[in-house]
């Protein structure tokens, strides 16, 4: 039976919002480098994101409508960021757990 340290949080959620996972020993399979390509482009994303509200908040007056939307969209790749930090975070103990000596 695999354990949930075993499983791989993927960077997106199913319908209902509910985490999904990979179960697989092939970390160059189709679905892991699906989830390392959406990985990836979510924190370029959040990059990109940074960087635009750096720039409208440096802006003497802003608008409250824009300072709206820019608090979606940063929590939104804030969200996706902590997905992937927490995935990483999980393979990265599995790894250290599969590596000691028995």
């Amino acid at each position: 039976m695999t354990t949930p340290n075993e499983l791989r949080l993927l960077p997106w959620t199913g319908p209902d919002g509910k985490p999904c996972f990979l179960s697989t020993d092939d970390s160059s399979g189709y679905m892991s480098r699906l989830a390392d390509n959406i990985e990836s482009a979510q924190l370029g994303m959040a990059t990109a994101l940074l960087d635009q509200a750096l720039d409208i908040l440096a802006q003497a007056e802003t608008d409250p409508e824009d300072l709206r939307l820019l608090t979606k969209d940063l929590t939104g790749a804030l969200r996706d960021t902590l997905r992937v930090a927490t995935s990483r975070g999980h393979r990265l103990d599995s790894r250290s757990t599969d590596q000691r000596p028995r």
